[in-house]
């Protein structure tokens, strides 16, 4: 039995014109306390400093009540599989979010309460496939430093790094919101072909312009961007890997040198945290045309938007 309840664990789960609906209550001042005298459960397997800061004073600011558990206290499929977990977190909160090792978590999870007729959404606050938070802020952020009104459609974003979680899920909310994104990363550590196909299929549904392109080149990635984007080269999890990715991400830093490739003004994003000279330099990371703190200050203000979404709210 499946209750309809919308569950939010990959962009993608929104379609265009939802997507634009989230943004904008996201972009308010002030919207009604539509979570008051609820619970926000915020389960987090993996470490977070944005992310749960974020989604917590986000809760507040909707007049939730965020319950932070981690992962020793949960023990996802240790002490109880991810179902009871989620069945058991759905007595007492009115949503359900969630940053996991493996995605698969979040869609038993989501399962779970659908064929339990729980009406208690599941979301995304980062996994192995996709980071929606991130993105939709990541949006935000463009929205602001590059305006006017209406957005950065139009506009091209170069990535330069590992087309990991992150990447994807950039490129996917900009496509929907048709901006040209260029993806350069070395070989082995780039979007594969079907991620490719998608993300291209995905601009085309949207019908708004936007685009996707991959390259091993930085420089031509970057020339004339309105916008360079980056990442850490290791993940959470890859650490045991990091020696061979600093050798094939070599000649893939952000330094002042890329940025002069970009266009006059550009800006610079990063998601946090920095790893100073190896993806990005100390120069550019701290230099005027970065706008990260902007960005890590839209987490708060995209996953509002979110979770008002998610609770009926409606610009």
């Amino acid at each position: 039995m499946s209750t309809g309840t919308r569950h939010v664990l990959d962009v993608t789960d929104l379609s265009v014109d939802e997507l634009d609906q989230v943004v904008a209550l996201a972009e308010r001042a002030h919207l009604p306390p539509v979570l008051a005298g609820t619970g926000v459960a915020l389960v987090f397997e993996k470490p977070s400093l944005r992310t749960r800061s974020a989604t917590e004073m986000a809760a507040v600011s909707l007049g939730g009540h965020p319950v932070f558990i981690g992962a020793e206290e949960v023990g996802i499929d240790v002490r109880e599989t991810a179902e009871d977990v989620a069945r058991t977190l759905a007595c007492f909160h009115r949503t359900l979010c969630a940053r996991v090792l493996d995605h698969g978590t979040l869609v038993r999870m989501a399962g779970a309460l659908d064929e339990a007729d729980v009406d208690v959404p599941v979301v995304n606050l980062l996994s192995d496939r996709s980071h929606p938070g991130q993105a939709l802020a990541d949006l935000l952020t463009l929205r602001q430093v590059l305006g006017p009104a209406g957005g950065p459609a139009g506009r091209t974003l170069a990535y330069v790094g590992d087309a990991n979680n992150v990447c994807v899920s950039l490129a996917k909310v900009l496509v929907m919101s048709g901006v040209h994104v260029r993806v350069a990363s070395p070989e082995g550590f780039g979007l594969g072909h079907v991620e490719l196909g998608r993300l291209e299929e995905l601009a085309e549904a949207a019908g708004r312009g936007g685009s996707v392109t991959a390259t091993g080149d930085p420089v031509a990635a970057a020339a004339g961007a309105d916008a360079l984007y980056t990442d850490v080269w290791t993940s959470m999890g890859q650490e045991g890997e990091a020696a061979v990715r600093r050798l094939a991400f070599e000649g893939y830093t952000v330094d002042k040198a890329l940025l002069d490739r970009a266009a006059p003004g550009a800006v610079v994003l990063h998601c946090l945290p920095a790893h100073r000279g190896e993806e990005i330099t100390a120069e550019v990371l701290e230099g005027a045309r970065a706008v990260v703190w902007a960005q890590a200050a839209q987490r708060r203000n995209a996953m509002r938007g979110l979770l008002a979404w998610l609770a009926g709210a409606r610009p």
